[in-house]
């Protein structure tokens, strides 16, 4: 069974534009061939983001995205979908209706909101009362939770197979597509445990001009080293428009493919086990292991500070401006300079490091505001307090902060942090603001004043004494009441 998704309608209808209009910003078509390619997209069938179904978009509609893409260097954010300009008003809820809502919620509490909405519309005498929808929406964003007692109680790489051909390609503009892949070092350093390990080598080139983006080599291969990776490639050298990677777990994970999707770079995976697909990385990695693994061989003790180092001198003083035999007698930084060029600017640090990050949905524990994430518990502002479920970003290697963001537009709200029990410690408490319209007086004394019975069930017994019968059952009286006590 494929795991849930969770990505917001907003970010999955973002995700479909950019994947159809992402070829038009890769690679530009030429004067007078562009009316060609979008007529072309309009007549191919896509998958529909939320249902799955076939699903076609017309010239105008493709022509309208393209322009709003080009328009900023943030393509995802202009392909959202936009909020509704009445979403979260309350309209149709009269002034007379709200208070009698307010009022029926103080005297019963446990009542189920559609029970609510019944004994409403019984004792409503207009004939456009609104809908339970609307009644519903209008609980929840008010607080009006349903009051429920305690369950517990009162309280490796691949060749070719030659079932499909195999072509080289290459982008036609810097910046269209990157490739990213990684590699197992022949060499084993020395860490800081005194352990021998193998290392792993994350690299990001452009397609175009091969020029090396950045290479770095981690003890691990996981989602953070490679975020922390292409972070770097992507300040040095600017945003592209995809990035080709293969099917590994990291490259595939929530993290890098939401921060992908936010900064507006198309994702691109080979087949799985057809590492020939992503080629330019392979002979990459074959002159690093010919060329800089090769003078690194007799040095003692190496360490991933010197191979780091080293491997940095190697790309910027050798690999960088040395003659590429694909590139007709150019090099990488050459033709990286002077060819034509898509790449945008690439935010800040603390940016980037908050768009790799996945987005969950979780409840909140009423019972003290917070919730779970990754085993540990965050604490709610008051403010939220309200909202029985909450839309939080987070990478799961930073367990020390987590973001509240708006599911409708992706905003965010406040920023959480983990629960501090002995801050809490001192005994002060705020009082929590109650919703408005609702009595503080005890339960006891608000069904003192309410009728005996409700108004749905005074109308159920009028309609059925109207009829005239009989109730269907027969009574029996206790026999403890009828019987002689003994002498």
């Amino acid at each position: 069974m494929p795991p849930k998704d969770e990505t917001s309608s907003r970010d999955r209808w973002s995700r479909l534009r950019l994947q159809i209009i992402g070829q038009l910003l890769a690679a530009p078509p030429a004067p007078g061939e562009l009316k060609q390619r979008l007529l072309a997209l309009s007549q191919q069938s896509w998958r529909h983001p939320i249902h799955g179904g076939d699903i076609r978009f017309g010239f105008s509609t493709l022509e309208r995205w393209l322009a709003r893409a080009r328009q900023s260097p943030d393509p995802a954010t202009f392909l959202a979908t936009v909020p509704r300009l009445d979403a979260g008003s309350t309209r149709a809820i009269s002034d007379t209706l709200t208070q009698a809502i307010r009022e029926q919620y103080a005297q019963h509490p446990k009542w189920n909101i559609r029970l609510h909405y019944d004994n409403l519309k019984q004792e409503d005498d207009t004939h456009e009362f609104p809908s339970y929808a609307t009644v519903l929406r209008f609980f929840r964003a008010q607080g009006l939770w349903r009051q429920r007692d305690p369950l517990s109680g009162p309280q490796r790489s691949a060749v070719p197979d030659g079932s499909r051909e195999v072509r080289s390609f290459e982008a036609t503009h810097v910046g269209a597509l990157f490739h990213l892949d990684g590699h197992q070092g022949s060499l084993k350093v020395l860490n800081r445990q005194g352990e021998w390990i193998t290392l792993i080598a994350l690299g990001v080139i452009d397609d175009y001009s091969r020029l090396i983006c950045h290479l770095q080599w981690y003890a691990h291969e996981n989602t953070q080293c490679l975020v922390h990776c292409v972070s770097q490639a992507l300040q040095r050298r600017g945003l592209p428009r995809a990035i080709y990677s293969d099917n590994g777990a990291a490259m595939t994970s929530g993290e890098f493919t939401t921060g992908l999707h936010q900064l507006g770079i198309l994702p691109l995976t080979t087949r799985p086990r057809s590492a020939w697909m992503n080629g330019k990385q392979e002979t990459l990695w074959n002159r690093v292991e010919n060329r800089l693994m090769a003078m690194l061989d007799a040095v003692p003790n190496l360490t991933l500070s010197q191979l780091n180092e080293a491997s940095f001198a190697w790309v910027e003083h050798e690999y960088q401006v040395n003659e590429h035999r694909e590139l007709q007698g150019a090099t990488p930084l050459q033709r990286f300079i002077a060819g034509p060029g898509v790449l945008r600017e690439c935010p800040d640090s603390e940016t980037l490091r908050r768009h790799f990050r996945i987005e969950v949905k979780r409840k909140q524990r009423q019972s003290d505001g917070t919730v779970s994430l990754e085993g540990v518990r965050f604490e709610i502002p008051q403010v939220f307090a309200h909202l029985r479920e909450l839309s939080l970003r987070y990478a799961r290697w930073e367990r020390h902060q987590a973001d509240i963001v708006d599911p409708r537009s992706g905003i965010i709200q406040a920023t959480v942090y983990p629960l501090d029990k002995t801050r809490h410690g001192h005994g002060h408490r705020r009082r929590t603001p109650q919703p408005g319209g609702v009595s503080s007086r005890p339960v006891a004394s608000l069904k003192e004043e309410a009728p005996a019975t409700a108004p749905l069930m005074r109308h159920l017994l009028a309609e059925f004494a109207a009829t005239g019968l009989p109730p269907a059952y027969m009574e029996l009286d206790d026999p403890s009441l009828s019987q002689e006590p003994h002498p």
